[in-house]
């Protein structure tokens, strides 16, 4: 009869097992709820040994939380290749696992948790937005922004953003349909730009142009015109 030894971590070993509980715990119920008791018996083990690695619960908020910003942040990445619409379909569904994955999390994040007015905790936020507004400005193959064009871009972030939270609070529309609609609000937006201003309207001319029968920009075209008729 053999008896298991259990194996000693490293110092880094331990601090991402760590990291990993607490995101876990924090992903499932808002930060402000989950205790270092908790996540030392997630980890299995002592609450003073939690200590060691991390002076307290916030500073294991910020370690968990920067992971999840990496992670998000990798949510915008996709390959520049095919149609526009298709290509932020998918970054939309990506976004929105994110978001399923996450719920408690990302919304203590983004209404406010116990990292509210921590410099990092705002750094790592804003980082992540910024993130996604140059990989969008990459699909469109704009180096150098317009301000309207900056405009349309990090409006339809933030309608992201509030969607999602929206979206969690009840998940009354399926979300599939949220989806679709976000990508359908980027069109939408870029258009009224574009009817104020000559530069937006040859980008979006472009944009169409490159777009099959069927993506999600046309689709949004012919319910606005059955909508019109």
């Amino acid at each position: 009869m053999t008896t298991g030894v259990r194996r000693r971590m490293g110092v880094e070993e331990r601090r991402q097992q760590l990291i990993g509980v607490a995101l876990d715990l924090f992903s499932r119920r808002s930060p402000d709820d989950v205790s270092i008791d908790e996540i030392a018996a997630a980890a299995g083990i002592s609450r003073p040994l939690v200590y060691h690695y991390f002076p307290g619960k916030q500073s294991l908020y910020e370690a968990a939380l920067t992971r999840a910003s990496d992670d998000l942040a990798e949510r915008f990445v996709e390959p520049q290749d095919g149609p526009l619409g298709a290509r932020l379909l998918r970054v939309m569904r990506r976004f929105f696992d994110f978001v399923d994955e996450h719920g408690p999390g990302f919304s203590a994040l983004m209404r406010g948790g116990p990292a509210v007015g921590s410099t990092k905790t705002n750094a790592l936020v804003d980082g992540v937005r910024q993130a996604a507004y140059l990989e969008i400005l990459a699909h469109l193959r704009v180096e150098e922004p317009p301000a309207r064009l900056e405009l349309v871009v990090r409006s339809w972030i933030s309608l992201a953003e509030s969607t999602a939270l929206i979206w969690l609070d009840c998940r009354r529309i399926p979300r599939g349909e949220l989806e679709a609609q976000l990508v359908h609000d980027f069109a939408a937006l870029a258009a009224v730009s574009a009817a104020h201003d000559a530069e937006m309207a040859g980008l979006l001319r472009r944009v169409f142009a490159e777009e099959p029968a069927e993506s999600p920009f046309t689709d949004l075209v012919g319910r606005l015109v059955s909508l019109a008729s």
